[in-house]
């Protein structure tokens, strides 16, 4: 998942656009673009949502961004959405791998009443989005076999820190974000799960989104969330290998094939040793 597309479960028409987008992957919310008053409404909503598009054949992945355990409303979230058998839910204010245990639980039994199979419903977490969720970023692994990914968000983590800002004028990160990111990366390569760039709200700067995209990438995140369906081409086109990265990507497991037993092979005057492969074999894995 490259891209994945955040769009209200009462967002009507916008439900369809984003389905349309070109994201990998649409996040249907209950979380915070649903007033309180609204969430019954925007949970039928979802509901009928998906149903009505889950058996597309070409469709982008559907997550439900469910309402976290300290809220009191997953329980009727889940009861909600289950039987329309999103592909995965997004978990937020996920703090440690216990907590994601405790939603696996709870789809398990839903699942059962459902008629799903065990395990069909998937979790992706939001992990670094109060401090307890950053000192608690490595507890993830084995946690349960649904979680397909980390992610976290700076702007509740913000307001729990009292910081009047999270990112600088020009929108990088400042200093605490920064770290926040980084355990979130750290903690899904622990898990051996994908790690998740989180949003970039300022949906009109493109060329900022880009950078800030690339460096995301850079440093190892997979894919990115997105707030506006203007951002997911940029995000595609970020996170989708260049026809030079597939090619040296294909040359370095060639090379390697050719010697099994070395631990570097040269490639055009260049040394590349065993992480290189991994690398390449990850690259190549992704585009299929």
């Amino acid at each position: 998942m490259r891209s994945l597309l955040f769009v209200p479960a009462d967002g009507g028409k916008k439900l369809d656009k984003a389905m349309a987008s070109g994201a990998d992957a649409v996040i249907v919310d209950l979380e915070d673009s649903i007033a309180p008053d609204r969430k019954e409404l925007a949970r039928q909503a979802a509901l009928d949502f998906l149903k009505s598009v889950s058996g597309k054949k070409e469709r982008p992945r559907l997550l439900v961004r469910i309402n976290g355990l300290d809220t009191g409303l997953t329980d009727a979230d889940l009861d909600a959405i289950v039987a329309g058998a999103p592909d995965a839910v997004l978990f937020p204010k996920a703090e440690g791998g216990g907590t994601v245990a405790h939603l696996d639980a709870k789809l398990t039994a839903r699942e059962a009443i459902a008629g799903l199979p065990e395990g069909a419903i998937k979790i992706l977490a939001q992990t670094v989005e109060s401090a307890a969720g950053l000192f608690s970023a490595g507890t993830y692994r084995n946690s349960s076999a649904r979680l397909i990914g980390m992610t976290w968000g700076p702007e509740d983590l913000s307001s729990e820190l009292g910081a009047e800002a999270n990112r600088e004028a020009h929108g990088m990160l400042t200093e605490p974000y920064r770290l926040a990111r980084s355990f979130c990366l750290f903690g899904a390569a622990a898990a051996k799960v994908p790690a998740i760039e989180t949003i970039h709200v300022d949906f009109r700067n493109v060329e900022v989104l880009r950078r800030d995209t690339e460096l995301a990438r850079r440093d190892g995140f997979a894919g990115r969330l997105a707030i506006h369906p203007a951002q997911v081409p940029v995000i595609n086109a970020v996170f989708t290998p260049t026809p030079e990265q597939i090619e040296k990507a294909k040359a370095i497991v060639a090379a390697f094939a050719a010697k099994p037993g070395a631990g570097t092979v040269g490639i055009d005057g260049k040394m590349h040793d065993r992480p290189h492969l991994t690398r390449a074999q990850a690259l190549l894995a992704r585009i299929g």
